[in-house]
């Protein structure tokens, strides 16, 4: 907010509890003054400069701030900025009452002054409230890291860590750095960054990411990256620069500011001069236009507007971290509104990204029976189908089958002795090579088909899982007013056919290379509105270039890789498609709140303003005009925190 200094030093000497407590006390006393000097001008007849003196005292207690500020923006060529409209607005009334034939209003210019500064206690609050949803993300920094070092543990400070160094990790410790566990085994809690509440559980090999919290066991990590480059790091990067891309409501609000004051504050002067010069007797009118030339100042101030739309933009920035969603900047926030087309990566975005057993349709044997044999002969090799034949029958390796002479037939598949029983698994083209009828299957997949001794015995059906939420995220998107969902995969035709109808996206392209991505995205980019956008999500290994083409790069699995975080605007932290659609509701809930709060501000000053010209105002009204709006505006802002 480029015109709005005052208020960065105002919050320097009032952050925290003691700044607040603070201000509560000087308000209260404040009151308990003014009270006093009312009494006080009942019951004494006093002349006119001793009852300012009286009404000073607290005036000053509680303005002086205002009046501080007020000065130094004139200094600094910053001088229209709210605490100048506030003071001038304030010492014109006090000096009000020494005119010919006007009554003091003394008691208003206090008033104006503790009201102004109740409106920014109220703000203050909401500020620190929000700033604390996005500092929860904070709480994932950690602080210490037991590094092993010639056979004894050291607590260093993280960034003190070099790349390979072993670090053991205590239960209810904060992993420091991303790396992989060498020694033992627990579960993690992820919730800090990806709002998930199933622990994850994790054993030698897995990798660990920095920011999650060890649960239960002892476990020994060698890092691979420095703490500078560790997701934690990068995680509380992003939040901190969030603000620094304002979205066009912010922007406006800047620049309306900066060309509004100025105009506010020769309108007031007309209104004080013009009138009273026009009706032929200068003094005689005067007064009443000057009154009113003060309350059209005080009813003019903007802070409605000013504090209020960042602050809800601040809110939904961190109501939707708190749901493991990272939006780099209120101007995606926006964007978030105005989607018309969502384009997918399949594999890892919509499917898990790994293969799994779908269907077994055995020929003449039980289901166990067959998968049970393949997972045998599939027992060494490292072919990804391999690992899924293994995964659907874990049994294998205790059930003491002998399996010997092992051959692979590269680009056939497998075969070996099992027991007594020759076993073929692999393709069409092994079934064909060893004179075996197969059978077709109507399910989309890799189909594996198993022959025993010659024999035909069934096929297994395995491919890539679509997740659970795929179809409902899917649904949700073209009920939140997307028009077009597509979807671009690597994958053969038939199977990205299969995943497309099953979620019922509008289209899908097949086959595609990386650089095929982007030509495709380009051309979507041109067939939507103008007015619209166009975001694309990814789970980011190779998605970095289209996510960075696309008009919102969203990218998915935040644990996953930093070319993505990097590259996109949004980040998922944790797999699901289905956070596409609740940040989306975020970010119109969002929006929706800070289009309220411009409409209602400005309402109330226009009407406040035509009372006050027209002599039917008075300055409690104008008061009310700005400050009653201003801490309405901010209690509406704080909506935007709360995600259910």
């Amino acid at each position: 907010m480029e015109h709005h200094h005052s208020h960065e030093h105002h919050h320097h000497h009032e952050e925290g509890e003691e700044g607040l407590k603070g201000k509560i006390i000087l308000i209260a006393v404040t009151i308990v003054l003014l009270i006093g000097a009312v009494l006080i001008e009942k019951n004494f007849n006093l002349p006119t400069w001793q009852l300012l003196l009286i009404y000073l005292v607290p005036y000053l207690l509680v303005g002086h701030d205002t009046l501080k500020e007020a000065v130094e923006g004139v200094l600094h060529g910053d001088a229209f900025n709210e605490d100048f409209l506030m003071s001038i607005a304030t010492i014109g009334a006090l000096g009000i009452g020494f005119f010919e034939g006007a009554e003091n209003q003394f008691p208003e210019a206090v008033f104006v002054m503790l009201f102004f500064q109740i409106g920014e206690l109220f703000e203050s609050y909401a500020e620190g409230k929000s700033k604390d949803s996005i500092s929860h993300l904070m709480d994932i920094r950690p602080d210490v890291a037991n590094v092993v070092r010639n056979g004894q543990v050291l607590s260093v400070s993280p960034d003190q860590v070099e790349v390979g160094e072993t670090i053991l990790i205590k239960p209810g410790e904060k992993v420091p750095l991303d790396g992989f566990v060498v020694e033992g085994s627990t579960s993690l809690n992820t919730v800090a960054l990806t709002g998930e509440s199933m622990p994850r559980d994790i054993t030698v090999e897995d990798e660990v990411i920095s920011g999650c919290v060890n649960i239960s066991g002892v476990i020994k990590v060698r890092t691979t990256k420095s703490f500078g480059e560790s997701t934690v790091s990068k995680i509380i990067d992003l939040m901190q620069n969030a603000s620094e891309h304002k979205s066009k409501s912010e922007n406006f609000i800047s620049k309306f500011a900066r060309i509004y004051t100025p105009v506010v504050v020769f309108a007031a002067i007309a209104v004080a001069l013009l009138p009273p010069l026009f009706s032929g007797d200068f003094t005689g009118n005067f007064t009443t236009w000057f009154y009113r030339a003060l309350m059209f100042l005080i009813c003019s101030c903007p802070c409605a507007l000013v504090i209020s739309v960042p602050l809800a933009f601040f809110g939904g920035l961190g109501g939707a971290s708190r749901k493991g969603i990272l939006v780099k900047g209120s101007n995606y926030l926006e964007e978030l509104t105005k989607l018309d087309t969502v384009v997918f990566d399949k594999t890892g975005t919509l499917t898990h990204g790994q293969f799994a057993v779908v269907a077994v349709h055995p020929d003449k044997f039980s289901e166990h029976h067959l998968l049970h044999l393949a997972a045998h002969v599939e027992h060494f090799s490292t072919h990804p189908i391999a690992a899924a034949l293994r995964d659907a029958f874990p049994e294998e390796a205790t059930d003491g089958c002998v399996v010997k002479d092992v051959e692979e037939v590269a680009g056939h598949g497998i075969r070996a002795l099992v027991g007594d029983d020759v076993v073929c698994v692999g393709n069409q083209k092994m079934m064909e090579s060893i004179g075996v009828e197969w059978k077709n299957c109507e399910h989309v997949g890799t189909i594996i088909h198993v022959a025993i001794n010659g024999a035909y015995a069934g096929h297994i059906v395995i491919s890539d899982k679509i997740k659970e939420d795929s179809a409902e995220a899917i649904e949700e998107l073209h009920r939140l007013g997307v028009r077009k969902t597509v979807m671009l995969t690597g994958d053969r035709k038939e199977v990205g056919e299969s995943v497309a109808k099953e979620l019922g996206l509008s289209n899908y392209y097949a086959e595609l290379l990386p650089a095929d991505k982007v030509e495709h995205l380009e051309q979507l980019l041109k067939e939507k509105p103008a007015d619209k956008y166009l975001a694309f999500v990814g789970d980011g290994i190779n998605d970095a270039p289209v996510l960075a083409r696309a008009d919102l790069g969203i990218a998915m699995g935040g644990l996953g890789s930093d070319a993505a975080i990097e590259a996109a605007d949004v980040v998922l932290m944790d797999d699901k498609p289905s956070k596409i659609a609740t940040a989306i509701g975020i970010a119109k809930k969002t929006l929706s709140i800070a289009r309220t709060n411009v409409w209602f501000a400005i309402g109330v000053k226009i009407a406040v303003l035509i009372l006050a010209t027209l002599g039917l105002a008075n300055m409690w009204m104008a008061v009310f005009a700005d400050v009653g709006v201003t801490v309405l505006a901010v209690l509406n802002s704080m909506r935007a925190l709360r995600v259910d």
